[in-house]
């Protein structure tokens, strides 16, 4: 991909390739250890950051780590919240065995739902990215205190054409081994998000050999991309429902997803929403936003996807508003 993105220009190869090596060879930081678990689902359990306020449940995407919520201690936008009258609990989904390979994207959600009565009906849901289109589901199934949805797609259709073309590609050249093996490796779903920006996550890694980043900034790349490159597979009825259902065939745009038996419409919730979205968002297009339907109130950013999360102007721009609009009135 470096090569292909680079084609021409041997200064940007050559970049990239010590951009690559600077990362492979970086020191890691030991990791913190992980948060009292409060609430146990199957393989899903539920952390505990703290904090003496509403209690809101934070719901990771299945693809990647919830770690990007807890990144560093100066970019944890959990352990932020504890201080601001929010008590933060994390979805933790754990790792999927091969004897799961027929629990679907809605049975994760069924998962969740025993994790929200174990806090009681006082919680709010915040789902990020495919977390966000799964809290909308389970707050269908549960009515939470309110529900906030963060780069989460719900309008599949609002993809690029080329981007859903590549992924519906990439499933049919890898079903034989996901089914074989029961599940879809990393290896997989990393492929496919980077068919949705080639050329950004080439860029990342030219910038970081060209330049001569802080100890600080170094952490922080480091840390993002051994997030972006670790985390449990999918289960191979997962990946088939995401590749088929969602991308393929917009199944929740479409207002044809169905969870339990229960059809999830984004305008039957009986709670405040609050969809966070990002004008230059390139893994999540603002145009694939449950908001966009006229359901909700809709906040946008010009942070990329994970930027809105730990970048450098993420707690001015997406943790300050959310802490907010989550001590509103109509959250008592």
């Amino acid at each position: 991909m470096l090569r292909s993105e680079t084609v021409g220009d041997g200064d940007a190869l050559a970049a990239g390739l010590a951009g690559l090596r600077a990362y492979q060879t970086a020191k890691r930081l030991a990791s913190t250890p992980p948060m009292p678990v409060v609430a146990t689902s199957g393989r899903a359990v539920l952390r505990d950051y703290g904090g003496a306020g509403r209690p809101v449940i934070f719901v990771p995407s299945l693809i990647n780590s919830h770690d990007v919520l807890d990144l560093l201690p100066e970019t944890s936008l959990l352990r932020w919240l504890s201080t601001q009258g929010v008590r933060p609990l994390l979805v933790d989904w754990g790792a999927p065995s091969p004897d799961e390979r027929d629990m679907s994207i809605g049975d994760h959600v069924g998962m969740l739902l025993p994790l929200i009565e174990a806090i009681g009906p006082d919680a709010a849901l915040a789902g990020y990215c495919l977390g966000g289109t799964m809290a909308l589901a389970a707050a269908l199934c549960r009515s939470p205190s309110a529900l906030v949805t963060i780069a989460a797609p719900w309008r599949f259709a609002g993809f690029p054409e080329k981007s859903r073309k590549g992924i519906a590609d990439l499933w049919e050249q890898t079903r034989p081994t996901v089914e074989s093996m029961g599940m879809m490796p990393l290896e997989v779903l990393q492929t496919a998000f980077w068919r949705l920006d080639p050329r950004r996550t080439v860029e990342k890694f030219i910038a970081f050999g060209r330049k001569q980043a802080s100890p600080e900034a170094t952490r922080l790349f480091v840390a993002l991309e051994d997030w972006a490159n670790g985390g449990a597979p999918l289960t191979a009825a997962a990946g088939r429902e995401m590749a088929e259902d969602f991308f393929r065939d917009d199944i929740p745009g479409s207002g044809r997803w169905q969870v339990a038996g229960k059809v999830i419409n984004p305008a039957a919730l009986a709670c405040p929403l609050l969809d966070i979205v990002s004008s230059t968002d390139r893994i999540v297009p603002a145009a694939s936003a449950v908001s966009g339907t006229g359901v909700g109130d809709a906040m946008t950013l010009g942070l990329g996807h994970v930027g809105m999360i730990v970048g450098g102007r993420a707690r001015e721009t997406l943790w300050q508003p959310l802490a907010q609009w989550l001590a509103q009135p109509h959250m008592r």
